[in-house]
């Protein structure tokens, strides 16, 4: 006799919605630091503005200890100078620098430079606390109203930081930057020139991800600032920025790349105005850099071409 197996039992579906984890919340209490206001710009510049130099030029850096180092700067090269006609004017020109520093870091940097054109250059940041810093720089010269000095505070909060500054000639300014979202930061700043009867103020935005950084920047004497700067992958950048002034009507827009190879990086630029620049250093050995620079102006049918080394321990 058969034995009578009951069919399996169909299995229904579920009626119940599926569990979707919930996005991530932003925590607007604990946003993150944003990076200074004065240095928004920072990645545009980095490949938008090298060094650019013309002539020969050799730097040599000596540590006597942890702490304290010397500098020798040796620059032979011609000198543009200011000229009523469109033709350009060079002189050739020689200056040594020497230089001395002091590092103890974080808390205290000391930079002192001396030219033998009677330039005398000094820069200062000493932390006084965990959040307030002081930085200061000076230039004193044999040339009449061209010395100048700089004091700032910078305060850094959890998620803004703030700066007031104090120079010669009546100067004063300050400005805030606040982090809104984990990408965004908004700003602002205020100066006043009491020498020469002037005041601004002025407004900045940066966007930045793991990818790409975006800022704009915006003041009341005419200037606007965009820049864009795309990480195609961890050594190779494209930047673009923008640059109008509305009182002249100067518009200026160019397009670079910083490029880091596994000995050498490779910086360089064309812009709107027809300049064409690269600026290559390649490392050669540890403590010793190769440095190639080279500029070409369509427009004012001007080249300038420039290699150097840099020693250092």
């Amino acid at each position: 006799m058969a034995t009578l197996v009951p069919p399996p039992a169909t299995v229904q579906p579920s009626t119940m919605p599926e569990l979707i984890p919930p996005p991530n919340k932003v925590d607007y209490l604990n946003l993150p630091s944003p990076i200074p206001y004065e240095e928004i710009h920072r990645e545009a510049l980095m490949s938008l503005k090298p060094e650019i130099f013309e002539g020969m030029r050799f730097d040599f850096t000596k540590g006597l200890n942890q702490k304290f180092s010397l500098s020798h700067s040796l620059f032979m090269g011609p000198t543009e100078i200011p000229s009523q006609s469109s033709e350009i004017i060079k002189i050739p020109t020689a200056h040594y620098e020497f230089g001395a520093n002091f590092i103890d870091h974080p808390q205290l940097l000391l930079f002192g430079r001396v030219m033998t054109d009677g330039r005398l250059n000094a820069r200062l940041k000493c932390d006084l606390s965990d959040n307030l810093s002081l930085k200061g720089n000076a230039q004193l010269t044999n040339e009449p109203h061209m010395s100048h000095g700089m004091v700032n505070f910078d305060y850094k909060g959890s998620d803004y930081k703030a700066q007031f500054q104090l120079g010669n000639g009546a100067l004063f300014g300050a400005n805030y930057i606040q982090s809104v979202s984990p990408h965004l930061s908004l700003g602002g700043e205020v100066f006043w020139a009491g020498q020469h009867r002037k005041s601004g103020i002025g407004y900045a935005a940066r966007y930045n991800t793991d990818k790409m950084v975006a800022t704009g920047q915006v003041a009341s004497t005419g200037m606007i600032a965009l820049s864009y700067v795309q990480k195609v992958s961890e050594k190779v950048s494209l930047a673009s920025d923008f640059m109008y002034n509305y009182m002249s009507r100067d518009v200026t827009a160019s397009f670079g790349y910083d490029y880091i190879l596994r000995q050498a990086r490779l910086r360089g630029k064309i812009d709107s105005n027809g300049v064409v620049s690269a600026f290559l250093e390649e490392r050669l050995n540890m403590g010793l850099n190769f440095i190639l620079s080279a500029e070409l102006d369509h427009n004012k049918k001007d080249s300038k071409f420039g290699f150097g080394l840099t020693v250092g321990e």
